[in-house]
C-alpha cells in the first residue's frame, strides 16, 4: 500500500481536504482522491475525515492508496501530431492540456491511450503496462516534443542518453519581467521545497540542475526566451525561472498571482527542439516541434 504524509503550510489553510490532496498528487483525479476519502483512507491529525473538511495550517494529513493491479489500458484514436517516426522512436508535438501517462482515476484521454491506439502494440514495455513507450515526460500544461519508444532495445538507448544528458532539449517561454543579460546559466540544485511540499524548489542538498538560457525577444514588460536544459530535474525550468526573479508567463504554481495580459491556462512553456542518437542507426537526429497556436497569439499579443 502506498502511503502519502503532508503538513500542511499557510498557504493551502482553509482548502478542502481532496483539493489539498489532488494539489499534492497531481497525478490522481480529484473524484478518485474523493472516493479514496470516502473508503477510508485519508487522516488528518490521526483522525478520519470527510471530503469536505478543510484543512489547517500544520494539520498532518495521511493519504494511503490501496494496493491494486494494473489496469487494461484502451488504445483510443486521439488524434497525434507526430513530428518522425520509424520502426524505434516515434516523435510526438504534445499538445498543451494532456496527460502524457495514466494514473490511478485518470485511465484515459492520454498520450499513452493514443499512441497505444497509432502504435497498434509495438512499444516498448520497460517502464509497464501504465507507461508503455514512455522514457521521458513532460507536464500537462507544457507542450512539445516528446520521444515514444517504440521496442525495448530503442527505451534502454534513449534512457540512458537521458541519464547522460546528452539528450539535446531546447524549451521556449515567455517570462515575466525583462532578462537584462543575453546569455546566461543558472546552476542551483532542485529539491522538494521543504515550505511546500506541493512544489519543487531550489535548495541546499537538492539533485544538480543546470539551465542555459538564451534571450529571443524583449518587450515591455516580458520576455521571449529560450532555455536548454543540461539535466532534466522535476520542473527544472519553471522552477530556475522563478528562482532569478522572472517566473513563466501563466504559472500558477511558481507565479502565483502575477498579472497576465492573456489568460494562458497554464505556462507558456513549449519543448521545441529534441535531439539525440538514434538507437538504430547511431546516427544524431533532431526535430523542431513549431510553436502552438497559443503561444505565437501571446508573442503577437505582447509585440
Amino acid at each position: 500500500m502506498d502511503e502519502f504524509k503532508f503538513e500542511v503550510t499557510e498557504s493551502s489553510g482553509g482548502e478542502r481536504i481532496d483539493k489539498f490532496i489532488t494539489n499534492c498528487i497531481d497525478s490522481l483525479t480529484r473524484s478518485y482522491i474523493q472516493k479514496m476519502i470516502a473508503e477510508g483512507h485519508c487522516f488528518v491529525n490521526g483522525k478520519a475525515v470527510k471530503a469536505s473538511y478543510r484543512v489547517k495550517e500544520e494539520d498532518e494529513v495521511s493519504f494511503s492508496l490501496p494496493e491494486s493491479v494494473e489496469p487494461d489500458i484502451a488504445a483510443e484514436n486521439i488524434p497525434l501530431d507526430i513530428l518522425y517516426e520509424d520502426e524505434d522512436v516515434l516523435i510526438v508535438n504534445k499538445p498543451k492540456g494532456m496527460v502524457v501517462h495514466p494514473a490511478p482515476g485518470h485511465y484515459s484521454g492520454t498520450l499513452v491511450n493514443a499512441v497505444m491506439f497509432h502504435c497498434k502494440g509495438s512499444l516498448s514495455g520497460i517502464n509497464g503496462v501504465m507507461r508503455p513507450g514512455i522514457v521521458h515526460r513532460i507536464d500537462k500544461d507544457t507542450s512539445g516534443s516528446l520521444i515514444i519508444c517504440k521496442n525495448d532495445l530503442a527505451h534502454g538507448s534513449i534512457a540512458a542518453q537521458l541519464k547522460e544528458h546528452s539528450v539535446n532539449r531546447i524549451y521556449h517561454a515567455i517570462l515575466y519581467g525583462v532578462l537584462k543579460e543575453d546569455e546566461m546559466t543558472v546552476d542551483a540544485s532542485i529539491g522538494r521545497d521543504p515550505k511546500d511540499r506541493l512544489k519543487m524548489a531550489v535548495v541546499p542538498g537538492g539533485k544538480r540542475a543546470v539551465t542555459h538560457i538564451k534571450v529571443l525577444k524583449r518587450f515591455q514588460k516580458f520576455t521571449y526566451v529560450a532555455c536548454r536544459l543540461e539535466t532534466g530535474r522535476t520542473h527544472q525550468i519553471r522552477v530556475h525561472m522563478a528562482h532569478i526573479g522572472y517566473p513563466i508567463l501563466g504559472d500558477e504554481v511558481y507565479a502565483p498571482g502575477r498579472r497576465s495580459p492573456v489568460k494562458c491556462g497554464g505556462q507558456v512553456l513549449h519543448a521545441k527542439v529534441i535531439g539525440f542518437i538514434h538507437p538504430g542507426s547511431g546516427e544524431y537526429i533532431e526535430f523542431d516541434a513549431p510553436l502552438p497556436d497559443d503561444f505565437r497569439h501571446f508573442l503577437a499579443v505582447l509585440t
